[in-house]
């Protein structure tokens, strides 16, 4: 009888110190995803702050400044459940500017024009990496989260189910070229 209450004992705990393995995985996954999601943020920030200023500076066109300088405006300033939709049409804005490369010469050759295309190219290509490192955080927590052990024994607490940050994100090709 001992011996058996021992070995009740001894499952149970090895039960226990696996769901409390299993949330706190799932707690780092949460707090990666928080961590991905403020570097996103960030990323999308740079290029909608960098898109704006080269917009303001008088050295495109006034149609494409006016597009430049509304999109990012526009991504700046959308509250969160539009954020996706803003800054996808900031990325179709920045491809309608940039989609000739006699554009980005002309930034190029405006005083400080050559830094601030650099800036913009590598605020552009940031953007998709932070977003492949959120989605993919998200993606983990989402596999974790679907385990029945984890719906059963409620490991996730009250966290919200993550969810992907779906946006186009494709760069403008000519000012990539040319930044590389």
């Amino acid at each position: 009888m001992t011996a058996t209450l021992i070995w009740i004992l001894v499952v149970l705990a090895a039960i226990g110190l696996y769901l409390s393995w299993t949330a706190g995985r799932l707690d780092r996954l949460h707090a990666r995803i928080d961590a991905a999601r403020a570097a996103l943020d960030a990323q999308l920030l740079r290029r909608a702050s960098v898109a704006q200023e080269l917009a303001t500076a008088g050295v495109l066109d006034p149609a494409a400044s006016i597009v430049l300088y509304e999109a990012a405006h526009a991504a700046r300033q959308t509250v969160e459940e539009q954020r996706e939709v803003a800054e996808s049409e900031l990325s179709q804005a920045l491809r309608a500017v940039f989609a000739e490369a006699q554009q980005v010469d002309a930034v190029r050759d405006a005083p400080g024009g050559e830094e601030a295309a650099l800036e913009l190219a590598e605020a552009v290509r940031k953007v998709p990496m932070a977003r492949r490192f959120h989605n993919d955080a998200v993606r983990a927590a989402r596999a974790l989260r679907r385990h029945r052990k984890v719906r059963w024994f409620r490991l996730a607490g009250h966290a919200p189910f993550p969810m992907a940050f779906e946006m186009d994100d494709e760069p403008p090709a000519s000012l990539t070229e040319r930044a590389a």
